[in-house]
Order: C-alpha cells, then structure tokens, then sequence
C-alpha cells in the first residue's frame, strides 16, 4: 500500500459508528492527521439525509450497524450518490460478509485494530481511485467473488464479452491495484479517458466496482479477455 500523499487539500469524510467512544476518538485522531470529518452518525439511517446535504467525497462506516444494516446502507449510497466513495472498517468477518459487501459497490476496507497511519493510508488510497482490501484477504477474496458471479451476467458469458487492447491494458492495470492517475502514467493518457474506459468496462462486464474487476482478471486469467 503507497504511503500516504500530502495533504494539499483535506478529504471530507463521513464517519458511521454506533460506539459513541470509538466514533467520538477517530474522528479526533483522523481530524488530528488533517482529515476534513464533516460529520458522525451512528446509523446509516440517521446518515442518509446528513450525506446528501454534505455530499462527502467518502463514507467510513462500521461493518456492523446491527442486523445485515451496513451492506444494506452501502447499496443505498452507492446507488443515489454514486461518486461518493465507501470504506467498511471492522474486525475479521466472514468471507461472506466481505462478498456481499464488495456485491453491494464498497471500495476499500480497514480493520478497526490498523494504526492510524494505516487509516489514513486506506482513506487516502480510496479517494484517490484504488480499491483497497486487507492483503490477508486479497487473493481469496478475489477467487470467491468471482466464483459467486457478482454481476448480472455468469463467468461464462463475462469470458463472451468483447473489450478492446486499451481496455484490456486497463484491467490488468487495475488487477494491479492502479489507481486511475498511475494507469493514465502507465499508458500514456489522459486520466478522464482512463475514467471512460473504466466506465466502459463496468459497463460491458455488468460489473459495479474495481473491486470485482480485479476479481474477475485474477480469476479468469488474462487471456481470456478477448481483444476487438
């Protein structure tokens, strides 16, 4: 994971916690690292409304708001504010808990025991466009997503589906853990053609978040996308 980037301007961040203590104490530690918390709640019901008024760049919410309501939360506020990017912070939970979190469209995931260089690194990495997931996790994750085909279409039909070289190149990239500006280094262009082609991946695979394209090239290997 890249060390965090200076802080030229503060990330504003949303933080959902039901511990008063622990919701109460992050904040003042990520407000101390420079970090912009724009507000706190402690559910993702009492949340909504705050983040469509405040519309924060990323939402930091607990993996468990009581029964099955963080995945529900997530699925709701990537669905009416989709550039709004969220992060589950939590102990080690099920693969199947991860599974349907990465279903419902998170972006990356800390767990609550990360120091707090680690929580800025995390949050900083997902606002500046990489998807990111604990590395004991990782390669496991990413067979089981794919296995559980996330997306509309099944692996059979996804390994139909026509993309070009460049998007080719772009999957691999983020297989890699790129993030959109090291992509557009990498390649030679523009970062707002890299965010198209990145659309248009989605787009084409039925797929909702770098997170299962990642999933989708580890499992189904690079040859198997076939060039136009």
């Amino acid at each position: 994971m890249p060390s965090p980037r200076a802080l030229t301007c503060a990330v504003p961040v949303f933080l959902i916690e039901d511990n008063r203590l622990l919701r109460d104490g992050l904040s003042s530690l990520l407000s101390a690292q420079g970090l912009d918390v724009v507000a706190t709640a402690r559910s993702g019901h009492e949340a909504m409304q705050e983040v469509a008024r405040l519309k924060p760049s990323l939402v930091l919410l607990d993996a468990v708001l009581g029964e099955r309501e963080s995945p529900r939360f997530v699925q709701e506020i990537r669905q009416s504010f989709p550039d709004v990017k969220v992060i589950v912070m939590g102990l080690l939970p099920a693969h199947e808990g991860f599974v349907d979190f990465i279903k419902a469209g998170v972006t990356g995931f800390i767990m609550k025991d990360a120091t707090i260089e680690e929580f800025v690194t995390t949050i900083l990495s997902v606002a500046d466009g990489m998807s990111v997931l604990p590395s004991l996790l990782a390669s496991t994750l990413f067979s089981h997503v794919a296995t559980e085909a996330p997306a509309r279409h099944t692996r059979g039909a996804r390994a139909e589906v026509q993309v070009t070289v460049r998007e080719r190149q772009v999957i691999e990239a983020i297989a890699e853990g790129l993030c959109n500006k090291e992509i557009s280094t990498r390649l030679n262009i523009a970062t707002h053609t890299v965010k198209s082609h990145v659309h248009n991946i989605l787009e084409k695979l039925s797929l909702h978040t770098r997170l299962e394209v990642a999933a989708y090239s580890h499992e189904l290997g690079r040859e198997s996308l076939v060039a136009a």
